[in-house]
């Protein structure tokens, strides 16, 4: 009784944080809403419940309406991709800082293949991606081969593709010409819920197809196997340094789509993008339930995880509140995720 309750607490966990950050700016902007309207029209003598039948809530419509969801949805495409890589590499017991470095690498890439004329928009999209597998391989192989610390491998790639990246783009950013692929992350309809970017519905698919790969399949069952105990996972006859390679090279793919995302989204590759997101991913991949230890965590909850990130954020920018202050709250949140992986660790012993 007490595993399975521990178990619906990490299912749910998540999705009860989001709803929690959802309903304390919700309180919030209807607050700051009010106080707007008594400083507006003078009658701070009048009571504060008196005032709230006069007040509109344009924050609060705006923070709970489909056009902000759908702008939620879709900032948070690229950090729930980068999430999927994330949570695959963390539950088999690694880290990858590189995860930011690479998206802006992806991004540049793209940009300059776009301004190719022997690249159509498929051979973009798959070079692209391909070259972030590429980066992955190589993390895996380090750490498979040279049996390094994953966090040194991927904190040495991350300088190396981050240099790559302004190599790549000449230190400045990549334009390019109109592409079909500016589609993926175009808001059409700003003003309504649909139609969603196709960013969104491609996020969603490749977390069905994630969350299945990892627990359906034997491909799954080891990436589990070796973050929970890799020396047993060893005597069991599993190849664990090639999976090592793989589960790197995957994420790698993960973090190539986020940085052709990233070049839809911002029209252009951009060599100084995506600093720090590997710690959105990582926050994300941690308030979702995943163990920085290894051997725990589900899609799911990464992808709401994601969500909170993001709502933080527009949460956030409606209540004026400056960037830095913004920067305070995420790095709070990322802290605290930690902190409470830490004690799910200790609560599991």
């Amino acid at each position: 009784m007490k595993i399975s309750w521990r178990k619906h607490l990490n299912t749910l966990g998540p999705l009860v944080g989001l709803i929690f950050v959802v309903v304390i700016f919700a309180t919030l902007l209807a607050w700051k809403d009010v106080m707007d309207g008594r400083e507006f029209s003078g009658e701070t003598g009048v009571s504060f419940f008196a005032s709230i039948k006069d007040t509109d809530f344009y924050g609060l419509k705006a923070f709970l309406g489909g056009a902000n969801a759908k702008i939620v949805l879709t900032q948070t495409v690229i950090v729930a991709l980068g999430a999927l890589g994330m949570t695959v590499v963390i539950i088999s017991g690694g880290i990858d800082l590189s995860a930011g470095s690479v998206v802006a690498l992806c991004s540049v890439v793209g940009a300059q293949l776009l301004n190719t004329s022997w690249a159509s928009p498929w051979g973009v999209v798959l070079i692209t991606v391909a070259a972030g597998g590429v980066v992955g391989l190589v993390n895996g192989g380090v750490v498979a081969g040279l049996r390094m610390m994953p966090f040194i491998v991927t904190l040495g790639m991350m300088t190396i593709a981050r240099g790559a990246a302004k190599w790549l783009g000449g230190n400045q950013t990549v334009n390019f010409p109109d592409t079909p692929l500016l589609n993926l992350m175009a808001l059409h309809k700003p003003d309504a819920f649909f139609p969603l970017p196709y960013g969104v519905w491609i996020t969603a698919g490749l977390a069905v197809l994630t969350a299945l790969l990892l627990r359906q399949t034997i491909f799954g069952r080891y990436v589990f196997a070796i973050g929970s105990n890799e020396a047993t996972a060893r005597l069991c006859g599993i190849r664990v340094q090639w999976m090592k390679v793989v589960v790197y090279a995957l994420a790698g793919l993960y973090f190539g789509l986020a940085g052709l995302m990233q070049m839809a989204r911002l029209a252009q590759g951009d060599p100084t993008v995506a600093i720090g997101l590997e710690l959105d991913m990582i926050a994300a991949v941690v308030i979702g339930g995943a163990s920085l230890n290894g051997g725990a965590g589900s899609v799911a909850g990464s992808m709401v995880g994601a969500l909170i990130m993001t709502t933080l954020r527009s949460g956030s920018q409606l209540m004026g509140w400056p960037n830095y202050f913004q920067e305070i709250i995420i790095g709070t949140v990322i802290v605290l995720a930690v902190a409470l992986d830490r004690l799910r660790h200790r609560a599991a012993k």
